[in-house]
This record gives C-alpha cells, sequence and structure tokens, in this order.
C-alpha cells in the first residue's frame, strides 16, 4: 500500500490545509508542464494527485488512516516483541492502543467534516436569504424607508451598508472556496491557485446567482399581483402598488440579520 503521506512529506497527523498546501507546493514543481513532458516527473506528478485525491477527502482519507492502522497494529511483521506477542496483555495493550488511533482517526474526520460544513453554510444561507428576501420584498412592496423618520432612514442605511458589504464579503468568500476560472485552470496550477478541486466555475456560479435573483424577483411580483388587494387594503400606508428604488436596500439587510442569527445559533450549539 502506497504511503501517501510520504509521497505529499506531511505528516499523519497534517491539517487538511497543510495537506493541500503540500499538493500546491509539488504539483508546481513536478507538474508536466514545467518540465519538459519528463516521464519520470510525469509519474511522480501522477502519484502526489492521486494521495491528494484520498488525503484531500475526509473519508477517503479515514479509510485509509484505518487501513494503516489494522497493518500496523495486527501484522507482525515478522518483529518479536512484547507487544506483537500473543500474550493476553500484550493483546490487550495492543487493542486499547488500536481503539485510541481510531478514534482519532474518526474525531478527525468529523472535525474535517465540520469545518466543510460550517464553510458551506457561510455562503449557502447568505444566498438563500438574497433569494427569500427579494421574493418577499417584490410581492408585499414594503415602504419602511418612506414611512421612517430621519433617525429611522439613517439606521435603515447604515444597515444597507453594513448588509451589503457583508453579503460582498460572503459571495466573495464563496468564489474564492468553491468556483475556479475555467480559462485559466492549468495556469492557476502553476501559480499555487489550487482550482482544479472547486467544483463549481465562476461563470456557473455567477449565472445562478443571477437567475435566482431574477427567478426570485419573478414569483416575489407575480405573488404580489395576486395578493396586492389584501395587503393594500389591510396597510395601504406601509405596502405599494408597484416597485420602488428603495426595495433594494431591504434584501441586504436581511441576509445580515439572517446571518447574525446563524452565527448565535452556531455559538450556542457549541
Amino acid at each position: 500500500m502506497p504511503d501517501y503521506y510520504k509521497i505529499l512529506d506531511v505528516s499523519s497527523k497534517a491539517s487538511a490545509a497543510e495537506i493541500k498546501s503540500a499538493y500546491r507546493r509539488l504539483a508546481r514543481k513536478k507538474h508536466p508542464d514545467v518540465n519538459d513532458g519528463d516521464e519520470k516527473l510525469a509519474q511522480e506528478f501522477s502519484a502526489i494527485a492521486e494521495a491528494y485525491n484520498i488525503l484531500g477527502d475526509p473519508h477517503e482519507r479515514a479509510e485509509y488512516d484505518k487501513r494503516i492502522l489494522r497493518a500496523e497494529f495486527y501484522s507482525s511483521n515478522g518483529e518479536d516483541s512484547v507487544f506483537n506477542s500473543d500474550n493476553p496483555h500484550a493483546r490487550r495493550m495492543r487493542q486499547m492502543a488500536y481503539e485510541k488511533r481510531y478514534n482519532a482517526i474518526i474525531d478527525r474526520m468529523i472535525a474535517d467534516e465540520r469545518r466543510e460544513s460550517m464553510a458551506l453554510q457561510k455562503i449557502i444561507f447568505p444566498v438563500v436569504a438574497l433569494f427569500v428576501s427579494t421574493g418577499f420584498v417584490a410581492t408585499f412592496k414594503p415602504l419602511f424607508w418612506s414611512n421612517s423618520s430621519t433617525l429611522g432612514k439613517l439606521v435603515l442605511l447604515g444597515l444597507f451598508i453594513g448588509g451589503l458589504l457583508h453579503l460582498l464579503k460572503r459571495l466573495a468568500q464563496g468564489f474564492e472556496r468553491y468556483t475556479y476560472s475555467s480559462n485559466n485552470i492549468h495556469d492557476s496550477l502553476l501559480d499555487g491557485i489550487d482550482e482544479e478541486t472547486r467544483p463549481y466555475s465562476r461563470f456557473a456560479a455567477m449565472s445562478f446567482l443571477i437567475a435566482g435573483i431574477a427567478i426570485s424577483l419573478g414569483i416575489g411580483l407575480i405573488l404580489g399581483n395576486s395578493l396586492e388587494f389584501f395587503t393594500t387594503a389591510m396597510m395601504p400606508r406601509m405596502f405599494s402598488h408597484s416597485l420602488h428604488p428603495e426595495f433594494i436596500f431591504y434584501p441586504p439587510i436581511v441576509v445580515l440579520l439572517v446571518d447574525f442569527m446563524h452565527s448565535l445559533a452556531i455559538r450556542f450549539e457549541l
């Protein structure tokens, strides 16, 4: 069984970030495009890519570590030692050591998955909040800005600016982590930007974002036309018959508030 940790020149306790960094460093050095098609280096690059495919995935890495662990603890390899003997005490020591290492592998896998899940939530929650709030605003067409005092408008403006900056930050983080530029995949690898491991192209992600906003807006307008009599009859000063420029204020504010509540919920879970 190949030693993937040795191939990437990292410790078996290396973090996911350290493994990715090692892969990028070796890939730039061994990539065939910078070595005039050298066959030996091409084989080394293939081994590096295979090692990263295993160690870069939490589940694959855990399975690989468990195979190494079983081979280490249940194969004496011809060694004659107390630890590798059939003595009941030695077997118990071996089992305890195995369980400790096995639990460490599982704990690391869970921690890696949790970090990845948290990173994904940081982009999913703002995007979903953006779509839902866009649809809500298009449906009800609230007039909070128009009906607010000067102080209220200053508060709304501050929340809008904060929400817009927060949304742009979250989107930038999502694009950086999950998207690649389809025109520069090979160049990006040589430059140290690990784009080929990212699942979506930037064009696809941007198209999804624009289409999501457009669809949310369209659905909201259709629902708004159906509910217009109800909303304007119940609270005519709070809702409008048509869209106003102030409506762009509200989705970023909703994103900010939703993300804030999500962050609080995560803190309480921990």
